[in-house]
């Protein structure tokens, strides 16, 4: 399993390779993410600012409570609330990038697939399925960050467990969507992606886990994402060629 998980994330340091192979191409990466990151960093400062009034609101049973009992209630909301935000941004910002940016991570992808050999698809997925994708990607990210919210109310354990469960839930959805790019062009449905994933469960999980932990840093989503990209690439590729393999069969 630990063995797997480290695997899994060394796909992204991988994919971090490319920056010496093809900088430019990489650079273009880089435009989506910013849009994206100046989008939901004003969305998130916004909800920060308002939150105090959106919470006192949300609970007026509490204005009779003794302050100090109304005090822990408004602050534990307040940094689920913050948790909550960050973490569905997290989500959400790889679904917005990949929608936005969708042409200029085709051509990471397709350079990665040439870069690999084999057979490589002759077009990726389509914009409207991309951003089909992206939105099922952002509404997951909403409904997990609804249980880190609920699970962040959990006095003492909630504000160490909600982080750590949102950390792993993001890192494999984000996984999960970043591999599907090299299996959908190759015309696969959610059942067959499914089946050739399988096996790879850890790996993905320590890629995810990789992507997410690199997105926490300040800027670290903008310049990780194209890496994120060819690193995705590699790890479906590994996936395709055990899946062909004889041993396999």
């Amino acid at each position: 399993m630990l063995t797997g998980v480290a695997h899994g994330a060394g796909y992204l340091f991988a994919g971090m390779r490319m920056w010496r192979r093809r900088p430019g191409l990489m650079v273009l990466g880089l435009i989506p993410a910013i849009i994206t990151l100046v989008l939901l960093a004003a969305a998130v400062v916004l909800l920060v600012l308002f939150a105090d009034d959106l919470i006192a609101w949300a609970t007026p049973f509490a204005d009779h409570w003794p302050a100090v009992w109304r005090g822990v209630l408004r602050i534990g909301l307040y940094l689920a609330v913050v948790l909550g935000s960050l973490f569905l941004s997290v989500v959400t910002f790889t679904a917005l990038t990949l929608a936005i940016g969708d042409p200029f991570y085709e051509r990471i992808w397709k350079e990665t697939e040439l870069m690999l050999g084999g057979v490589v698809p002759d077009r990726g997925v389509s914009w409207w399925r991309s951003a089909a994708d992206a939105g099922g990607l952002a509404v997951l990210g909403l409904l997990a960050a609804v249980v880190v919210f609920v699970i962040g109310l959990v006095p003492v354990v909630g504000a160490i467990a909600g982080p750590v469960l949102g950390i792993v839930v993001s890192g494999r959805l984000l996984a999960g969507e970043l591999v599907s790019r090299a299996l959908e062009a190759r015309g696969m449905d959610r059942a067959a992606r499914k089946r050739v994933l399988a096996p790879h469960g850890p790996a993905l999980l320590g890629f995810g886990l990789a992507v997410q932990v690199c997105f926490l840093v300040p800027f670290g989503a903008v310049l990780m994402m194209p890496a994120a990209v060819v690193g995705s690439t590699m790890l479906a590729r590994e996936a395709l060629d055990a899946e062909s393999s004889p041993l396999h069969a």
